[in-house]
Parts: C-alpha cells; sequence; structure tokens
C-alpha cells in the first residue's frame, strides 16, 4: 500500500464516553476515517502511524444527523468509524499524539 495514502486514511480519534469504555474494557481504540478506507487501509496505517500491533478492525458507517438551523433543515454529512483491536499488551496514547 502506497505510505502517502495511508497517512491520510485516519482523520481524527473518537472521544466520547463509549469510546473510552471500549477502550478500557476490550483494548480498542476508536477513529474517524475517510469514507472510502478499507479494513487493511486502517491496520496498515495504524500500525505505520503508533507502531503498534493490531489485531483486528471493525469498521461501521455512522449517518448523519437531521438538524435545524433557524428556519432551514440540514443534513450532516456521513462519516465512517473504525474499531482497532489491539494486540494484548499494546497502547495507544492519544493524548501524546496531539
Amino acid at each position: 500500500m502506497n505510505q502517502e495514502r495511508l497517512m491520510q486514511v485516519i482523520l481524527a480519534p473518537v472521544v466520547s464516553e463509549k469510546s473510552t469504555l471500549v477502550a478500557d474494557k476490550h483494548q480498542q481504540v476508536v477513529f474517524k476515517v475517510t469514507s472510502d478506507a478499507t479494513k487493511p487501509e486502517v491496520k496498515a496505517a495504524v500500525e505505520l502511524l503508533f507502531n503498534v500491533k493490531v489485531d483486528g478492525v471493525q469498521m461501521l458507517n455512522v449517518k448523519g444527523k437531521v438538524k435545524r438551523f433557524g428556519r432551514n433543515i440540514g443534513r450532516r454529512g456521513d462519516w465512517k468509524k473504525a474499531y482497532v483491536c489491539l494486540a494484548a499488551g499494546q497502547e495507544i496514547d492519544l493524548t501524546a499524539a496531539e
């Protein structure tokens, strides 16, 4: 895979109550990824950027919410989320990555 492409696959970590629960319980990290990303690309990108061993990747499409802006009704864009399962003993410190 192209190393330049792998650097652009991961957009941001998802920091929420659910993602921290998953991180503590199942040794998984949640990332916002590009909408055309695949599981092998996400696995290779995480291993390249964070120098960790990845066991598996689960991906899901998140539908954008319908929101009102005054009297206009708009819709946020759809996006893709990746749950990255790390190997035993591996850890990603997201606070140091900033």
